[in-house]
């Protein structure tokens, strides 16, 4: 099973890393979707590799259920609707109202929180906040090189593990192969970047996440604090967004504004290098997915201790990047 497993992933690098590859000389000879003379190509590599391989593996393993062809299926049309993004700049309602009908297809497979104390509507409201937030949290992390598509390949990692401890082959499987697809692109994107993501691949990457999210079994009746585990692994794009958006209100600026004053810009700015200050942005993300499997496999007690822990530790962060100086 294992060796299937490593199999797909393996197929999923390949293709990522070829097909991205392809599409970057393709791109750079009809000088299409470039951003800053770097070929917007990441992104169909990722879900063309992601899809070529997950699809045979989950056939193979008799796991293509119809909540992952639904997942499939709205990460799909995500990425179509950022590869028009990408062509051409939609407005933010745009922006959203394609977000939100990719999001309404999930809820269409039940997939969707479950909260035992919510009704369907409110449930139903928190499955598009999720997904939402997240999606457009991972498109806020890539402003630079590396950045979006290595955080990616840690909280898929931290997923991977969980679901790896739940027996669930399933989720470990398209996991991997999301993780391989991931180490495809990124021979071409770290610093200095050849290939950029796009916003078809940032959209997609954060909303099959965001879903897969919602598949997955965290809590036992007797540990309830396990339910916060998604949301520390994915902790460091809530925070990334959070922060962004909290220091733009409190300069009475637009949340949608495109400016400098992302966090991993602010590192750049106090003087360090792409690469120390992508190391930074990767070690911080390691973090909330460290915290996130503790809570996971800890008591209530300490599992309410370790999320006070980041909740702290995240507030001390916001402090010291807000002080930094940037270009308004």
């Amino acid at each position: 099973m294992l060796i299937k497993l490593f199999f797909a992933m393996i197929v999923s690098f390949l293709f990522s890393a070829v097909i991205g590859n392809s599409l970057k000389n393709i791109f750079l000879i009809r000088g299409k979707f470039l951003a800053k003379g770097v070929p917007l190509a990441g992104g169909s590599g990722i879900w063309l590799g992601f899809m070529f391989s997950a699809i045979p593996l989950l056939l193979v393993l008799g796991s293509l259920s119809k909540q992952v062809i639904g997942i499939f299926l709205a990460s799909s049309l995500m990425f179509i609707l950022g590869i028009w993004d990408d062509y051409k700049e939609m407005s933010v309602p745009a922006k959203f109202f394609a977000q939100s009908v990719a999001t309404l297809l999930l809820v269409f497979f039940d997939i969707r929180t479950h909260i035992v104390f919510l009704p369907d509507s409110l449930n139903i409201l928190v499955t598009f906040i999720w997904v939402l937030g997240i999606t457009n949290a991972f498109n806020h992390l890539d402003v630079m090189d590396g950045v979006a598509g290595l955080i990616a390949l840690v909280v898929s990692l931290g997923f991977g593990i969980v679901v790896w401890l739940n027996g669930d082959i399933r989720s470990l499987a398209i996991f991997l192969v999301i993780s391989g697809a991931l180490c495809g692109f990124l021979i071409n994107n770290l610093p200095p970047a050849k290939l950029y993501l796009g916003n078809s691949g940032s959209h997609f990457l954060g909303f099959i996440l965001a879903a897969m999210a919602l598949l997955v079994s965290y809590a036992s009746r007797n540990r309830e604090v396990a339910l916060f585990t998604p949301l520390l692994i994915l902790g460091f794009p809530i925070f990334d967004t959070a922060f962004l958006m909290l220091v733009r209100l409190m300069k009475k600026k637009s949340v949608f504004l495109k400016s400098d004053d992302h966090l991993a810009l602010r590192f750049l700015m106090i003087g360090h290098s792409k690469v120390k200050a992508l190391f930074i942005m990767v070690v911080l993300a390691l973090v909330f997915v460290l915290c996130g499997l503790g809570v996971y496999k800890s008591s209530n007690h300490w599992g309410i201790v370790t999320t006070v822990f980041a909740v702290i530790s995240t507030a001390v962060l916001i402090r010291k990047a807000a002080g930094v100086r940037v270009n308004d």
